[in-house]
C-alpha cells in the first residue's frame, strides 16, 4: 500500500475522529479541529483549530494555502461540515474524499430499531424502556429534554449543556470501551434500552445490549453529498492521495 513521507499535495484534513489521526500518523497534511473539544486527541503534523466561517471562508482558505486536495473525515453526523465541504471544493476546483468508516449491521440476536434523526428516536423511546442509555454525544441531548417518563444515563467526553432531560445522570468517559465493561455498565444502571448513532467502529456496546437482550434505537446516518468520491478505510484513503501526486 502506497505511503506518502516525502513531499507531495498539500492536503487537509478534515478530522477529529480515529481514522482522521490514522491518516496523518501517515501522509503529511493540515489537520483542522473544530474545536469542540477542550481536550482533543491531536493528530501528528499541523493542527488548526476552529470553524471556517462556512462555505465562503473555507474556499478563502484553500486558496491562501493553496491546498491540493481535501480529506474529509469527520464524524458520519458532521453532515453540515461534510456539505460545508463539498461545496467549497467545487467551488475551488479542489478534488475531495470523504473518508468514513463502515456503520454496523445487525446480527441475530440484535434487537434493533432504525430511525432516520433524534426526534423520531425521541418518539420511540418510551415504548420501548423507562431506563435509557444515551451515547448519541452531548450535542444530541436537547433531542431528549422532554422524556420527562425516562430516566437517562448520558455518556461523553464533555458535560453537555441545557436543555437536558428533568431525569439524566451524565458519565463523562473517553472510550474504547469493552464489551464487560459495558456490559456491567448496563447491569449496574439497570439499563433496558439503548440509543446509539450509526457512527460504526468498536461495537463493544452492541455486543453488551444483544448479550442482555436490550432493544437498540438506532439512528441513520445523513446522507453523504451527490457525487462524492469515498472511502471506507486509510489505506484506500492514501492511494487515493497517491494518485493525487
Amino acid at each position: 500500500m502506497p505511503d506518502l513521507t516525502g513531499p507531495g499535495p498539500r492536503v487537509l484534513v478534515l478530522g477529529g475522529t480515529t481514522e482522521g489521526r490514522a491518516l496523518a500518523a501517515r501522509v503529511p497534511v493540515i489537520s483542522s479541529l473544530a474545536g469542540r473539544t477542550s481536550r482533543p486527541l491531536l493528530p501528528a503534523g499541523e493542527v488548526r483549530t476552529g470553524g471556517f466561517g462556512g462555505v465562503d471562508g473555507l474556499v478563502r482558505y484553500l486558496h491562501e494555502e493553496r491546498i491540493d486536495a481535501v480529506v474529509d473525515a469527520t464524524h458520519p453526523f458532521a453532515a453540515t461540515m461534510t456539505a460545508h465541504a463539498a461545496a467549497a471544493t467545487a467551488q475551488a476546483g479542489v478534488p475531495l474524499l470523504v473518508l468514513r468508516r463502515p456503520g454496523w449491521s445487525s446480527r441475530p440476536g440484535d434487537v434493533w430499531h432504525r430511525v432516520p434523526d433524534l426526534s423520531a428516536a425521541a418518539a420511540l423511546v418510551p415504548g420501548l424502556g423507562e431506563r435509557v442509555f444515551l451515547t448519541t454525544g452531548r450535542q444530541s441531548i436537547a433531542a431528549f429534554a422532554g422524556l420527562d417518563g425516562c430516566w437517562l444515563l448520558s455518556r461523553s467526553v464533555e458535560r453537555p449543556e441545557p436543555p437536558m432531560p428533568r431525569r439524566l445522570e451524565v458519565l463523562l468517559a473517553r472510550g474504547p470501551f469493552t464489551v464487560d465493561a459495558e456490559r456491567d455498565l448496563l447491569r449496574q444502571h439497570r439499563i433496558d434500552v439503548l440509543v446509539t448513532k450509526d457512527s460504526g467502529g468498536s461495537a463493544a456496546k452492541l455486543d453488551a445490549a444483544r448479550a442482555l437482550r436490550l432493544p437498540v434505537v438506532m439512528v441513520d446516518r445523513p446522507p453523504l453529498p451527490a457525487g462524492v468520491p469515498t472511502a471506507a478505510t486509510v489505506d484506500a484513503a492514501v492511494t487515493w492521495l497517491a494518485q493525487r501526486g
